[in-house]
């Protein structure tokens, strides 16, 4: 597989390697069957148990308790932004929302066309350069819910601790790490991810929530909009995205065979170390976006001294193999994504051509 390259791309991202390749082996004759999973009823059996295997799988990976249920959805994380507050901002509630970059400021949008919505902290004034402090966020009177984005994509800046705001429910979006560390799933009512980060392809979008929010769903929504009917029908109300579905499966495998989260968490930590020493050890060559107490492990973030040497600095990582380093329109810069599937030799390589470009052009 020589012909492969490091893939950085924020998403769809990279796969695992041996992922790809059980896939592969059984795309046209999946378990004896005779058919491609892509050709597989979602009442069949074979899928039913992938469907309830994938389910189990996430369950074990992440300690999720028996109150919670995972769900298989479509729409990627943008339909949750509209299903969280139509199932939970009922008429006359508020719900608080914490800015720390795009997504969350989409997030908030959308449910301001659902009800009433209150900033509860935001660092857009400082172009989301950080997270808030846990002392900055003001809560409206009695919140619905508080929502949150767990790691920046675009500004490549992550919580690093989580908020506890005691029985009013926190809702987070987690689609850029779910999976790179541990987490308390307790503290959360509802997690949402779209897959092509950390969990799979696109086309799914997972969904972690309590009992008590089942419970809560909008009875007034159409059926599809409705947790509850979801959850009532394994995922299995309308026609899932089987194969999406099946490559979380081989991918929550994956984890597990690394050794589950606490290897992957140090694994993350090392593969971003590697690129933040590089940058702190430039002299401002490499500047930064985010500040250091807020760096995210899965997206590093910086500037160069000017535009003409990023786009040569893009062109010649391509040339070597790293590709896909061009930082999003709103920070400029590069940007590199290193999800769960980012090998460390990847970040390896990119270091030591960080450190060649840096010589050659400082």
């Amino acid at each position: 597989m020589n012909e492969r390259v490091f893939n950085f791309n924020p998403g769809p991202a990279t796969l695992p390697l041996p992922v790809l390749e059980e896939a592969q082996r059984e795309l046209l004759n999946y378990k004896g069957t005779g058919m491609s999973i892509l050709e597989t009823s979602h009442r069949s059996k074979e899928y039913e148990a992938i469907n309830a295997e994938t389910e189990a799988l996430l369950k074990e990976i992440l300690e999720i308790p028996d109150n919670y249920r995972v769900l298989f959805l479509q729409g990627g994380a943008t339909m949750q932004f509209d299903m969280v507050p139509l199932n939970f901002l009922t008429e006359g509630a508020t719900a608080d929302y914490i800015l720390t970059g795009s997504f969350a400021e989409k997030a908030y949008k959308e449910a301001q066309k659902v009800g009433n919505v209150h900033v509860a902290a935001s660092t857009k004034d400082e172009n989301y350069r950080r997270i808030v402090r846990f002392d900055e966020i003001k809560l409206s009177e009695n919140p619905a819910y508080v929502h949150i984005t767990s790691n920046n994509t675009i500004f490549g800046t992550q919580w690093k601790e989580f908020p506890d705001f005691g029985d009013i429910p926190l809702i987070a979006d987690m689609s850029s790490d779910i999976l790179s560390r541990r987490i308390d799933v307790k503290k959360f009512a509802l997690i949402y991810a779209g897959a092509q980060k950390n969990l799979g392809p696109a086309g799914v979008t997972v969904v972690i929530i309590r009992d008590d929010m089942i419970a809560r769903s909008n009875k007034k929504l159409p059926s599809m909009l409705r947790y509850d009917v979801h959850a009532e029908n394994n995922s299995l109300y309308n026609t899932p995205p089987v194969f999406a579905v099946y490559m979380v499966n081989l991918v929550l495998k994956w984890v597990k065979n690394q050794g589950g989260l606490a290897v992957i968490e140090k694994i993350n930590e090392e593969k971003a170390s590697y690129l933040y020493e590089v940058i702190d050890e430039s002299e401002g060559f490499y500047a930064g976006h985010a500040e250091k107490d807020s760096r995210s492990l899965m997206n590093v973030t910086f500037r160069l001294p000017s535009e003409e040497l990023e786009k040569k600095f893009i062109a010649e990582a391509a040339e070597k193999g790293l590709k896909g380093l061009k930082g999003h329109r709103s920070v400029g810069g590069i940007r590199a994504s290193i999800y769960n599937a980012m090998p460390v030799e990847g970040c390896r390589r990119l270091a030591e051509f960080m450190r060649d470009f840096y010589k050659r052009h400082k």
